[in-house]
């Protein structure tokens, strides 16, 4: 991916096809017929007559065009990259066992490409240029075409540049060549995403400079004042020293946040919110997809209970939630019952409580649903550090800690860059750490997670990393940071991956032949993210043999939720029983901790593999060979 992209608002004004002002643009939707079409617009009708919906396209054979679009989210109007002028783009409607064709037609000035997030496919289809294709280049044409070997709820999106910040991105709706398990008298999706009028290059480069310049969450003296009235003067005095000698923030939840961001739902702003309706004592499916490039969003639905029923498309078995945390590109299908004549909030808050998207579920198109507060502003404790257990942490260098341990601190700016080291001062190569495993109910031990102890490389000693978890664990079953006390305070219920289990069984039942230890890796102050240390562009690809089943173990040592994403294959999720590990193509890695999933390598050729942070990709990518 290239960080260096050029001017959207330029480009578009030297397009060969000049963009409509919004006037005409209006006009044209206007003749069209429908309101389907159109992101942000509700052409003067009441805000609670329209029902607002991205189209829906059906069939086998689709013809899709890229093109620049003037959006109005704001107020002010900007320039979009859109997929048939619509944001999101077309849901598009398959078959399991059926063979689609795509053709992407690219209006833009620039190269794009489409990567069909989550689906089994020939390496040559996956829409990842430099890896599995060329892109498609301005004025061109570029025919997808596979079979479709699954169902469930799935998306798509650019894998060029900084597009799908920009609008590039439509949902996947795949329908099973048998009836559903759960069947539901109505079904919705629910794609969340974040919006901002700045140029997504802007975005980025201001991040190089100044990472926490979109943090709107950082302590103020009312803060200071709060916490000395509920923690008194000492304690307060020193939780803020030890932040404050670490050069380190508790509040540093997301990178972009609600300063720039407007989250959509389905297109819609807060503003309008999207809607949708039932009649009571209906079933109805909602297939929430986060398309968002930064933002993790916590999802409830006050008063209505949500039965998970699937994650990233694959089947689990039924859970019963009052929130769920959605990492970007992951996908939850859930089912809700409203018994009564009122409508309800689709509510989805920003992790970091600096905005939100919202919807209403209502029996009548009319009707408007209260939107909620938002839950307290998340604040990072020492277990996101991989610090638990260590609560008599001193961040001074040579500190000794009950385990026999030194502390060393090269304090970097924004960050402290922490190293736990033996007495017995062995090389930066041996340093190695104990890892919890987590237990398994059923007699297989693939799907307990790895014994292997945690290390680090000497590639993550340098400027580039600026801190290392030194007792990451698992913590399947922790909701999150912002998350943890629901139960306690508010009786809600909490989605966590060891809620997670497969609705049929594991499909590969295998142990791992080998395990790839990788750590997720960064210098937030100078905004620099990778893999083990090591960026992109001078990592080795990743390789592995055809029919292997192998372990992949994440450690993340920094103190961010982490996405990742592995193409072309399923990733098996150890959450604690073999039997029936969930399924996904997404696996969210949380600050401080380590997590396992299994691959089978039954795929050949070269695959992306990369954290779903758009601004942290350019980074924190390898290739995956399959051979």
């Amino acid at each position: 991916m290239n960080d260096r992209q050029p001017d959207r608002e330029a480009i578009a004004s030297r397009h060969s096809e000049p963009l409509p002002t919004r006037r005409k643009f209006l006009s044209g939707i206007a003749a069209l017929g429908t309101t389907s079409a159109i992101p942000g617009f509700t052409l003067g009708q009441s805000a609670g007559a329209k029902i607002l919906a991205p189209p829906a396209l059906y069939g086998t054979r689709f013809a899709l065009d890229i093109n620049y679009q003037t959006i109005n989210f704001t107020g002010r109007e900007r320039i979009a990259t859109t997929i048939n002028s619509t944001i999101p783009g077309p849901v598009l409607h398959w078959r399991e066992g059926e063979k689609v064709q795509i053709a992407v037609t690219n209006r833009l000035a620039e190269d794009t490409s489409i990567h069909w997030h989550g689906m089994i496919l020939p390496t040559h289809m996956d829409g990842v240029p430099g890896l599995s294709f060329a892109g498609i280049k301005p004025g061109e044409t570029f025919t997808y075409a596979f079979d479709v070997k699954q169902h469930g709820t799935y998306w798509y999106h650019s894998h060029s540049g900084f597009q799908e910040q920009t609008g590039h991105y439509g949902a996947i709706v795949i329908h099973p060549r048998d009836p559903e398990p759960f069947p539901v008298d109505r079904d919705y999706v629910v794609m969340l995403s974040d919006w901002s009028d700045r140029q997504p290059e802007q975005i980025y480069h201001t991040l190089k400079k100044q990472s926490h310049y979109f943090n709107v969450n950082e302590r103020t003296t009312s803060d200071l004042w709060r916490d000395i009235r509920d923690r008194g003067l000492g304690q307060t005095w020193r939780e803020r020293a030890m932040w404050s000698r670490m050069r380190m923030s508790d509040r540093d939840i997301s990178d972009v946040t609600g300063l720039t961001y407007t989250f959509l739902m389905n297109g819609q702003t807060p503003d309008l919110g999207w809607r949708a309706l039932f009649k009571p004592g209906e079933k109805v499916r909602l297939r929430f997809i986060n398309a968002a490039a930064m933002t993790f969003f916590d999802v409830r639905i006050p008063g209505l209970k949500m039965k998970v029923i699937e994650a990233d498309g694959q089947p689990v078995q039924p859970v019963s939630v009052d929130d769920f945390r959605i990492g970007v590109a992951e996908t939850y299908d859930v089912v809700v019952e409203p018994e009564s004549d009122v409508a309800y909030c689709v509510f989805a808050q920003a992790i970091d409580r600096s905005g939100y998207a919202r919807g209403t579920l209502a029996p009548h198109a009319s009707m408007r649903a209260d939107v909620p507060p938002m839950d307290p502003k998340p604040v990072l404790s020492h277990m996101d550090m991989g610090m638990r257990g260590h609560a008599g942490y001193h961040a001074q260098a040579g500190h000794a800690k009950p385990d026999g341990h030194t502390v060393s601190v090269a304090r970097a700016p924004g960050h402290a860059h922490r190293v736990a080291q033996p007495h017995s001062s062995s090389g930066h190569g041996a340093h190695l750490m104990h890892s919890e495993v987590v237990a398994s109910s059923g007699p297989s031990t693939a799907g307990m997670g790895s014994a292997a102890p945690v290390y680090h490389k000497p590639e993550e000693f340098g400027p580039h990393v600026d801190m290392r978890a030194d007792a990451p664990e698992y913590r399947l079953s922790d909701p999150g940071v912002g998350l943890r006390e629901h139960r306690r305070l508010y009786d809600r219920t909490v989605l966590t991956y060891a809620d997670l289990r497969h609705r049929y069984g594991t499909p590969d039942p295998r142990d791992p032949e080998r395990e790839i230890q990788l750590h997720v890796t960064g210098n937030m102050a100078r905004y620099m993210w990778s893999f083990d240390g090591v960026k992109y562009t001078d990592a080795a690809p990743l390789e592995l043999s055809y029919g292997e089943r192998i372990r992949f173990t994440l450690v993340n040592d920094t103190m961010m939720n982490h996405p990742v994403h592995l193409h072309g294959m399923w990733s098996d999720l150890e959450s604690g029983d073999g039997d029936f590990m969930p399924r996904k193509h997404t696996v969210v890695v949380q600050p401080g901790a380590k997590i396992s999933y299994l691959v089978t390598a039954d795929a050949r050729g070269r695959w992306a593999y990369h954290c779903h942070l758009l601004y942290h990709m350019l980074g924190m990518f390898r290739e995956v060979r399959v051979i």
